[in-house]
């Protein structure tokens, strides 16, 4: 095959092109440091990039993102829940200290003050947020746990069920000394038979006081109490006599029971059973370990601090009559993405069963006001012995009289420090098993979070090991660059000198 000088001035044109263009791709490597400047390049190495390059940004999402923000919400809950369990803590203290020795007047003050503190600041820890979401509400993030404010017009109805263990015994303490402030009205004197005596009652307390009007509908299993049947002390059955009455109205019957009724009491929120109804229920109770008591309730306003039905209870909001909101309750649980087919809880709900029982703040209620009784009824006594140290009733027969008034006093004293003493010893255990649900609580979101640091290691090796694999795939080092820049360049002047001369030379140079 003949081969002309165009044809050779063009082979060379190719040549010179050729290594001018790996000069130019090394050159722009050296820039980069980058294999590929466009996909055109090396479509095996784009490929690979991308895949590389989008399995990062997953795993980036996981560890710059969902991992962080899991993270920061388990620490806001876990922080809570330990001031929390510090706080039942110190109830639990402040009971046990309560029951040894003497309490002073000054005593009792600092006792009411500290659980009032105490009471107050624990459900303060139920409104806990994270990034403007209250942790402890399940899906109603945007909502407090508590009333943050009085709220005279919220009004809901409220279905509220009841394990057997809710029906307690309480003590009730009848006929409650006035110590008159003159002589004539103590001239009296105080008959015996009025004197205080305890009383025994079984009740249910509902999750609130000050309940509504409306007498609320009881069921048991699943037979309506106005309907059920109890065997009463001589054999004979009743049906149950269920009635609304006012603490008043309890209060001036000495709370004496009917054995087959049951009372609803909207003043302290309580159902108190009579004798009969509240041993048959036990007895069923014993045969049947699934065996509860529902109780659907009205209540309208709401002191602050008071727990918002619809985080507790299966509810209808009925603040606003032409819109009325129907709330189930259920587990809600939020859970974070935290790596490929991984996902992780983070909240932790507060409930009835759980943290932040509506029990704990009854409880100190109940446990204040024994306090105040009990300091009341030491103040009736000091006021009769000031009587007696005056000098206007130094008489026998004046100091008979105020004999009589002190004995009663000191009889009510003596009960009421009694009940204060079986109320903070009871105390002891609650707070007890109340601290210990929270700190089981604690173990369980600790849990989570020795789980969450795991896969934060996982997914940062993983992340670490994308990031080299990207860099090996995209990457070159400058030194190999500048080897292949150098061979490149130098065969493009070789090229270019090469191609001068075989252009000076014509046909003639062969003649």
């Amino acid at each position: 095959m003949r081969v002309t000088n165009s044809m050779i001035t063009m082979h060379s044109q190719n040549n010179i092109n050729g290594t001018k263009g790996l000069v130019d791709t090394y050159n722009d490597q050296m820039t980069s440091q980058k294999k590929i400047a466009k996909p055109s390049d090396d479509p095996v190495v784009a490929i690979r990039s991308l895949r590389l390059r989008d399995s990062l940004n997953e795993v980036g999402q996981y560890t710059d993102k969902n991992i962080p923000d899991a993270s920061s919400w388990i620490e806001v809950t876990e922080t809570a829940l330990q001031t929390m369990s510090d706080n039942l803590n110190d109830c639990y203290k402040a009971c046990v200290n309560g029951t040894t020795g003497t309490l002073t007047a000054d005593d009792r003050n600092t006792l009411l003050k500290n659980l009032q503190a105490l009471v107050d600041n624990i459900y303060d820890l139920g409104n806990a947020d994270y990034a403007g979401r209250t942790v402890f509400t399940g899906y109603k993030t945007n909502k407090t746990l508590t009333f943050q404010e009085q709220d005279t017009k919220a009004s809901y109805s409220i279905s509220q069920n009841f394990a057997i263990g809710a029906l307690e015994t309480k003590n009730r303490y009848t006929n409650t000394l006035e110590v008159p402030s003159n002589w004539d009205e103590l001239s009296v004197g105080y008959k015996l038979d009025d004197e205080m005596s305890a009383v025994a009652t079984n009740r249910i307390r509902l999750a609130y006081s000050k309940t509504g009007d409306t007498l609320p509908t009881v069921t048991i299993g699943s037979t309506d109490l106005a309907s059920y049947s109890v065997t009463l002390t001589d054999g004979t059955q009743k049906i149950v006599e269920y009635s609304a009455k006012s603490y008043d109205e309890v209060e001036s019957e000495k709370f004496v029971v009917p054995e087959n009724a049951v009372y609803y009491v909207k003043e302290t929120g309580e159902l108190i059973f009579g004798d009969a109804v509240a041993k048959q229920l036990r007895s069923v109770a014993l045969t049947n370990s699934n065996f509860s008591i529902s109780v659907d309730y009205d209540k309208t306003g709401f002191e602050a601090g008071e727990v918002r039905p619809e985080m507790y209870f299966t509810c209808t909001d009925k603040t606003n009559s032409e819109k009325e909101i129907n709330y189930t309750r259920e587990d809600q649980d939020i859970s974070y993405t935290i790596a490929a087919n991984q996902e992780l809880k983070v909240n932790t709900q507060a409930g009835e069963d759980g943290i932040l029982s509506t029990s704990i703040a009854r409880d100190i209620k109940e446990i204040m006001d024994a306090i105040t009784a009990a300091q009341n009824a030491s103040d009736k006594v000091d006021k009769i012995e000031e009587y007696k140290k005056n000098s206007l009733y130094a008489d026998d027969e004046h100091q008979e009289v105020l004999n009589q008034w002190l004995e009663a006093a000191e009889k009510e004293k003596t009960l009421l420090d009694d009940n204060l003493q079986s109320m903070l010893s009871s105390g002891i255990t609650k707070f007890q098993n109340y601290k210990a649900t929270v700190d089981l609580a604690i173990t369980d979101v600790g849990s989570r979070d020795s789980r969450l640091e795991l896969t934060k290691t996982r997914m940062t090796t993983q992340k670490s090991t994308i990031q080299t694999l990207i860099k090996d795939n995209e990457d070159r080092e400058l030194s190999d660059i500048l080897v292949d820049f150098k061979s490149s360049y130098n065969a493009y002047e070789s090229s270019l000198q090469a191609a001068s001369k075989i252009n000076q030379m014509t046909l003639l140079d062969y003649l």
